[in-house]
């Protein structure tokens, strides 16, 4: 097993042309050859780098820093436009599909700077691979997995310092130097929107950036394992912020196989989330039942408390989303009845009243990439609006639980 750091070859092979001005590492494990390319996902040198070794004839085998769902995205790029909103809703993926819109714009708006598309050398390595029949390898870990591994792991202020990031890039109109990202490197939606948080925290960076390392050096090595098509000549495509971790472990990783499937595995709820919404009911419905026990009009009083706070922040919430009046009305009269219903949230209700309400339309989606990668768009758009009431009233409900429930705990007090 040999790891070098520096390419071999004559000065005058793309190998070397490119390790000039991109980093490069090469790794030799078990008759494999392994040049790992660190690129930059809005870099225009990135893709020239891309298809210039892959033009070379030296390569047998493009592995590409892409999850299978994320490789469909790119060879359906209008897929997205066909997405059930209803269903996305309902399955309780909205927030998900919200943070993969922040994230995108992100990295769209700085794309749009240089006039290249986001993951330029990625569509390219799919493109030449097409073009010299090589065999193409996605070997990252779906997206959505990751997010959840990511949340599992983060404290509270963790997570408040990662919506945090996410507001800022949305909010953010500074334009950046084709030179500082040039020298980021970062190479992913992920890392180049949160890579400050990674150095601060040790867990966003072992779920985002180390626990990838492994994860795509585990998918090398058992596509190097397989007797049939067994790949001799790989160049790995990835953010340069993988580069130093992958090269080590595609020298030390002894167990690929067990390693993937340990990956994959979707953290638990923790404990105390999936019982503190009930306990909240629970607490909340005797504190009703001791206010009857003293006297109606206190009962009635606490009800009336627990209505009013509750329905009135969540609809407050639906009104800064911008929401249908029958949506704001939804807020309120769902509010005080999901929260005691820990299974919906009030943010699905008035979700998928507001998608009732103003159906999007096929403008909608054509527009919601460029939409979203201002401000005001998540407003005007009509899709990426009914992200905005989930989330927005879903917040105010929240609120509306603690204040109202504190206000139920004074009264008896």
């Amino acid at each position: 097993m040999n790891d070098s750091i520096s390419s071999t070859g004559t000065p005058d092979d793309p190998l070397q042309q490119v390790a000039r001005n991109n980093p490069v590492r090469t790794v030799e494990r078990d008759g494999v050859e392994y040049t790992l390319l660190g690129t930059a996902h809005v870099s225009r040198a990135s893709a020239e780098a891309v298809a210039a070794l892959l033009d070379s004839g030296h390569f047998d085998t493009v592995a590409l820093e892409l999850c299978p769902g994320r490789y469909q995205a790119m060879l359906n790029p209008d897929a997205w436009k066909r997405m059930d909103l209803f269903q996305i809703v309902r399955s309780g993926k909205a927030g998900l599909v919200a943070a993969n819109l922040a994230l995108s714009a992100y990295q769209r708006r700085i794309a749009e700077q240089f006039g290249i598309e986001p993951g330029a050398e990625m569509k390219t390595g799919i493109e030449k691979a097409q073009q010299h029949n090589l065999r193409l390898l996605c070997i990252d870990r779906d997206v959505g997995l990751t997010l959840r591994r990511v949340r599992h792991r983060l404290s509270f202020w963790e997570k408040a310092n990662l919506l945090t990031g996410m507001m800022a890039s949305l909010l953010s109109r500074e334009r950046i130097d084709e030179d500082e990202i040039e020298q980021l490197k970062q190479g992913d939606l992920l890392e180049s929107t949160f890579a400050e948080f990674a150095d601060r925290s040790r867990h966003l960076y072992e779920s985002l950036i180390d626990e990838r390392d492994r994860y795509m050096a585990a998918k090398l090595l058992l596509a190097a394992d397989k007797p049939t098509a067994r790949p001799r000549r790989v160049l790995a495509v990835v953010g340069a912020g993988h580069l130093e971790g992958l090269a080590r472990y595609l020298s030390e990783l002894d167990r690929p196989a067990g390693e993937q499937q340990r990956l994959e595995e979707s953290p638990p709820p923790a404990r105390w989330s999936r019982w503190l919404p009930w306990i909240i009911t629970a607490v909340v419905l005797a504190g009703f039942a001791i206010g009857f026990s003293r006297s109606p009009e206190l009962g009635w009083n606490l009800v009336k408390t627990w209505v009013l706070v509750n329905g009135s922040l969540s609809a407050v919430g639906a009104l800064l989303a911008g929401g249908h009046p029958l949506t704001i009305l939804s807020a309120f009269l769902a509010a005080p009845l999901t929260s005691l219903n820990p299974a919906v949230g009030a943010g699905m209700v008035t979700a998928l009243v507001e998608t009732t309400l103003r159906k999007p339309t096929v403008e909608d989606f054509d527009r919601l990439r460029d939409d979203v990668t201002r401000l005001k768009g998540w407003w005007t758009n009509r899709v990426s609006r009914v992200f905005l009431v989930f989330f927005l009233s879903n917040l105010g409900s929240a609120a509306g639980t603690w204040v109202a429930g504190f206000s139920i705990a004074h009264q008896l007090a």
